[in-house]
């Protein structure tokens, strides 16, 4: 039996007896459904508002206009699934290395797309095409907020990601351990353009936006990975 495995087993048990397995797999499950529910819903969306442009914009814009509405569900329904998933990793892992803090900052970046689906980004460049209101231009205070909630939640990642590399590591599971690295290397690739350049480059808005996606894709693998390793402890 791996570490990874021991450890899942040692939080089967409940003091009571009972077995939260079946409550942890639901947890972790959302994390595995998190990443394709937001990208389908982004991807729907963007290739049907007209103006819309993968190369030039970020997935935020889509929250404004026609439909802004559902692009702001897909933020929070999956910033509430990314939590759930933290507090289903917090079980699986525990005891052991990164078992407080991997899961406290996945949850933040949960956290903090939950708060941008609330707080709309202002629109920015050509899309949408939306009348400027009462003559004004420029960042107001709910796109600061949405802006700030996606940096906030995005620079936790790395830190988790590096907390379950060791975790990886150490367990035996070095092919996870190493993606979790390189997780952690793509959002900060992403992210610091995007603050420094923020909202004018286009390149750097895509970049971010695949960096968000990578580690929606990360979280599904290690959701994947934790399921496997509860499976096994049976």
């Amino acid at each position: 039996m791996t570490a990874s495995n021991a450890t899942v087993s040692s939080s089967r048990t409940t003091g009571d007896g009972g077995t939260p397995d079946r409550i942890t797999w639901s947890l972790l499950g959302c994390g595995l459904v998190a990443g394709p529910f937001y990208v389908a819903v982004s991807v729907i969306l963007g290739s049907t508002r007209g103006g819309f442009d993968f190369t030039r914009h970020y997935w935020s814009l889509l929250a404004n206009g026609d439909l802004g509405w559902v692009q702001m569900a897909n933020y929070v329904l999956t910033g509430l699934m990314v939590v759930a998933f933290a507090v289903g990793l917090r079980r699986a892992i525990h005891p052991g290395l990164g078992d407080l803090w991997a899961p406290a900052l996945v949850g933040v970046f949960g956290a903090g797309q939950v708060v941008a689906g609330i707080f709309t980004s202002d629109s920015y460049g050509d899309f949408p095409f939306l009348p400027a209101v009462d003559g004004t231009d420029g960042t107001s205070g709910p796109g600061l907020l949405h802006f700030a909630a996606l940096c906030i939640g995005s620079a936790a990642i790395p830190a988790a990601c590096f907390a379950l590399a060791r975790r990886f590591a150490a367990d035996g599971a070095p092919g996870l351990a190493r993606f979790s690295a390189a997780t952690a290397v793509v959002v900060l690739i992403g992210l610091l353009p995007f603050i420094a350049t923020f909202p004018g480059n286009a390149v750097n808005n895509v970049r971010f936006t695949i960096a968000v996606v990578f580690v929606l894709g990360w979280i599904a693998t290690v959701a994947a990975h934790l399921c496997r390793s509860l499976a096994d402890a049976r």
